[in-house]
């Protein structure tokens, strides 16, 4: 049997690593950072029989390799990639070889800037609700491939889709798929904003069934590209839509907008494609109804993680980009006191930068970014900004900010990749909520 490569050691890397050794393959694991953790992870595979080269970037130097499997964080341009394709070499991600073996479920996939994780979240509980097994993988933390290592009966796969995953799984054909926002962000991966659309846009050529945001500026001027898309809009008449004070599918009122649980309008707009997506998978009025009812929200996105002397705190770690963040900072109390910075990312900051000036009675920078967001602040003369450099620091220095300016809270929403300081936007929200905790006691 040929030499398989997987390229990247984190959860997807591991998921797929496990899965081919299992099957069989003669698998070699690649990443080119080494720690004690991915140490850790190169003993345990090591019983299947994976051999692991960590602190080396992948190069397809066996003359026998016959597939590549690359890991979402892996660029789709990596030199490696380049050389096994240009060798001939089958190159997938682990999206697409979960794909080869699940391709007879109906997948539900979703995509987007932002929003994806909660829409996806949301389709899934309401699935739930409605008493269909549907299992929620993808970006949102479950490899695809753990389907395969645990299988279990699935009326529908509901899968968060990146645009690093679809751009390795270009096979994926879902029944329903869902675009829910598109601005600029991952640029420094994909290069042009034009190929990032194009990325995303593949997803919902290739589905049966497309529900887009039409609330979103970019995709609504798409419009005439998807005619037979369902739209939803908070604003305007579309498939699902507002009406008084009803959300309704088809101008029929399905629940009211009071029963939304969720903070702030995008999250509204959110609701509206998880809303459209299940009855385009044959949920029905009651079940969606009592789904979104039900729904709470999302670990790391608008999550209260706790009070303490009258102020509360906000874990919204996920909003790693400008638009993220804006959308954390318009749907908290004003005023608050904000905790930003981390590994910076392009985009465009001037709204994210004048609701803080608006709606900040403070402003706490943390990491790689603190500098240049300092110095952003201050052009527009905003005087408010701390300086504490890491988590630690600047949990007991926002809260003392929000005692001292009587704000109403404290958000954690960084606008930037964690990766300065942490391996991922999970662990610098669980870091934060473990500070509060700290805090408290």
């Amino acid at each position: 049997m040929a030499a398989v490569a997987v390229v990247g050691a984190g959860k997807s890397g591991q998921a797929a690593a496990r899965w081919l050794a299992l099957g069989g393959s003669r698998v070699m694991l690649w990443d080119g950072r080494d720690s004690e953790a991915l140490r850790a992870v190169a003993g345990e595979l090591a019983s299947l029989g994976v051999e692991a080269v960590l602190g080396r970037e992948f190069v397809p130097e066996k003359p026998d390799l016959g597939l590549v499997v690359v890991s979402p964080g892996v660029s789709w341009d990596h030199p490696g990639l380049v050389a096994a394709r240009a060798r001939g070499i089958a190159v997938t991600g682990e999206v697409g070889l979960a794909w080869e073996s699940l391709s007879q479920h109906r997948w539900l996939c979703i995509t987007g800037t932002n929003g994806k994780t909660t829409t996806t979240a949301l389709i899934g509980h309401i699935l739930k609700t409605a008493g269909l097994r549907a299992p929620v993988c993808g970006n949102i933390g479950r490899p695809v491939t753990d389907l395969l290592l645990e299988p279990e009966e699935c009326d529908w796969i509901v899968a968060e889709l990146s645009s690093f995953q679809i751009e390795s799984a270009q096979a994926v054909r879902p029944e329903v798929a869902v675009w829910t926002t598109f601005t600029p962000d991952h640029l420094n991966r994909h290069g042009t904003l034009e190929r990032y659309a194009a990325i995303k846009a593949g997803l919902l050529m290739h589905a049966r069934r497309a529900v887009l945001n039409g609330d979103d500026a970019y995709l609504s001027a798409q419009r005439s590209a998807w005619p037979d898309a369902w739209w939803t809009s908070t604003q305007a008449p579309a498939a699902v839509s507002i009406a008084g004070e009803d959300i309704c599918i088809e101008n029929r009122p399905v629940l009211p907008v009071s029963a939304v649980r969720l903070p702030g309008a995008h999250n509204l707009q959110n609701v509206l494609m998880a809303v459209a997506a299940s009855h385009l998978a044959g949920v029905g009025d009651a079940a969606i109804a009592s789904g979104v009812a039900s729904f709470t929200g999302v670990p790391h996105r608008l999550e209260a993680v706790g009070e303490y002397r009258g102020v509360r705190f906000i874990n919204d770690s996920k909003a790693t980009n400008f638009d993220a963040a804006l959308m954390g900072l318009t749907a908290v109390p004003t005023p608050s006191v904000l905790i930003a910075g981390g590994q910076a990312k392009t985009g465009e900051s001037g709204p994210w930068l004048a609701a803080i000036a608006e709606r900040c009675a403070a402003v706490v920078l943390i990491g790689e970014a603190a500098p240049l967001f300092e110095q952003w602040l201050k052009a527009r003369d905003y005087r408010a900004v701390h300086a504490a450099h890491t988590l630690e620091e600047a949990v007991p220095v926002a809260f003392e900010q929000a005692r001292q300016q009587g704000a109403q809270c404290v958000l954690l929403s960084p606008a930037c990749a964690s990766f300065d300081q942490f391996r991922n936007f999970e662990e610098r929200g669980e870091r934060f909520r473990t500070l509060v905790d700290a805090l408290k006691s």
